[in-house]
């Protein structure tokens, strides 16, 4: 089901639809998206309150927005929130699939109920995601999918959340073959530790700090610096980046 929530329309502007923008690094994607001029439809799961936010703030940097209820793994839902795209603002440019879910527990005891579920949002919404981007993405533009550096780096309890992930970037890059001939980039972003709510809960200071020591740069990342990355790749600019893995995470190795 789609809900608008609030729009400020404008004569054709770049769209970008963004999945999991009303909090964390996805709502300062569409905040650093709607500073650089675009129309964003800001998909959520459920919180509509911080939809409504997130669409506030855009409006109030200079852009415009409109919020859309839907899971990203239902396939009818993301349909509708990419005809609402195509119907409030005439197509489709960018897409960002920022929604995710993640469940920390040794391989030997998550539980697989929380596997399937995790599984469910993180792959197949990816899949469902990239495929209405594969078919409704005009020319010139691009899709951006995001992973995670614990895809690289191996820490213990992760493994269900970066293998979900392993499987988004296998995903990217074999849809930027797949796209040849239609002037659509496809990149992944892969942040490193970013001080977000869901990455912060639960951890104590001791934890932060190390985990903040670990990158060169001695510091945990923001969500603008992700966004930053997320808009370069989105704009001209960073059109000729395409089936790549961007790990934004300050130097760790």
């Amino acid at each position: 089901m789609v809900t608008p929530l609030e729009s400020a329309p404008s004569a054709r502007p770049h769209v970008a639809v963004v999945t999991g923008g009303s909090r964390g690094i996805g709502r300062e994607v569409v905040t650093r998206l709607a500073a650089d001029g675009y129309a964003v439809v800001v998909n959520y799961a459920g919180n509509a309150v911080a939809a409504e936010e997130a669409v506030a703030e855009a409006v109030k940097e200079g852009g415009t927005a409109v919020a859309a209820q839907g899971d990203v793994a239902d396939e009818q839902a993301m349909a509708a929130v990419f005809d609402l795209a195509e119907r409030t603002y005439g197509g489709v440019d960018v897409v960002v699939h920022a929604a995710g879910r993640m469940a920390l527990a040794p391989v030997a005891e998550l539980d697989l109920e929380t596997l399937d579920s995790l599984h469910r949002t993180n792959i197949r919404g990816a899949f469902v995601v990239a495929q209405q981007a594969a078919r409704r993405l005009r020319r010139g533009g691009a899709l951006i999918t995001f992973s995670t550096s614990v895809v690289g780096l191996y820490f213990p309890a992760y493994g269900a959340y970066a293998a979900s992930k392993g499987a988004v970037e296998a995903l990217t890059k074999v849809l930027a073959n797949e796209m040849r001939g239609r002037d659509v980039t496809v990149n992944c972003v892969a942040p490193g530790p970013t001080a977000t709510e869901l990455f912060l809960d639960g951890k104590d200071a001791e934890t932060v700090a190390k985990l903040a020591a670990q990158p060169p740069l001695e510091r945990l990342g923001k969500p603008q610096d992700i966004a930053d990355v997320v808009a370069f790749l989105a704009s001209p600019a960073g059109h000729w980046v395409n089936g790549q893995v961007v790990r934004a995470n300050g130097g760790i190795v």
